[in-house]
């Protein structure tokens, strides 16, 4: 039988979901901070830490969405990494993504304008009240820094749910790092790897509850020598 602890993880993670509508009421800074202190205990290679990440609320989360909007309109992209899907199965996967969220907002394919605000609502953190920006230095080819910065986020999410909040990482801020360096004053050495809205769910909203759904473990492990763990799949 699972112990108490071990059902308690499970819950979380496998109950914490991205919603893409937020109410606009503000976190308590005690909830930030803890937040914070939870996903500060996150493994790192040879014990690097190498996070560095921007809190936004109030005036200045409304003026880096503001700078955001402005440079999406203008096209003006600069990001500090490539990114792509490739052919395969990968972009298959990121088409279906795609599909269900505009699916749930009632986009059409064909709906250039509508396809574009729901980049906007993207650009605007989904109306939650805060955000987390996750900037790195790029220490070798940045691979093993940017894993680092992946458990770092996972450990946020996962605080925030254990909290009663969201959250949902935000790849497309990574898109404009320039921008984002300018409106908070971050030197050109710390990379954006990605941002993280935060806050309280609209749970009205038809954009909370959007199901993506994982593909089964025999699609992605292999198994060496570990009996019984894909039975039956």
């Amino acid at each position: 039988m699972p112990t108490p602890t071990t059902s308690c993880f499970t819950d979380l993670a496998r109950t914490r979901h991205s919603p893409r509508q937020f109410l606009p009421t503000p976190l308590p800074a005690t909830a930030i901070r803890g937040v914070l202190e939870d996903a500060q205990t996150a493994p790192s290679n040879s014990n690097t830490q190498p996070w560095n990440v921007h809190i936004v609320s109030g005036t200045a989360r409304d003026a880096l969405s503001n700078d955001l909007l402005t440079a999406y309109e203008k096209d003006r992209t600069s990001p500090d990494f490539t990114s792509g899907y490739g052919e395969g199965i990968y972009r298959e996967r990121s088409h279906q993504h795609a599909a269900i969220v505009y699916g749930a907002r009632g986009v059409e394919r064909s709906d250039r304008e509508g396809r574009k605000e729901v980049i906007r609502e993207n650009l605007r953190f989904y109306g939650a009240p805060h955000v987390a920006l996750l900037f790195m230095p790029l220490l070798g080819d940045g691979v093993r820094t940017a894993g680092d910065i992946g458990m770092y986020a996972q450990n946020f999410l996962l605080s925030l749910t254990a909290r009663g909040y969201h959250g949902i990482p935000q790849a497309v801020l990574g898109v404009y790092a320039d921008t984002v360096r300018r409106s908070l004053g971050v030197p050109e050495e710390l990379k954006l790897l990605f941002g993280i809205a935060f806050g309280f769910g609209d749970q009205k909203s038809p954009m909370h509850d959007i199901g993506m759904g994982r593909i089964p473990l025999h699609q992605s492990v292999v198994v060496h020598d570990t009996s019984g763990v894909l039975d039956n799949h």
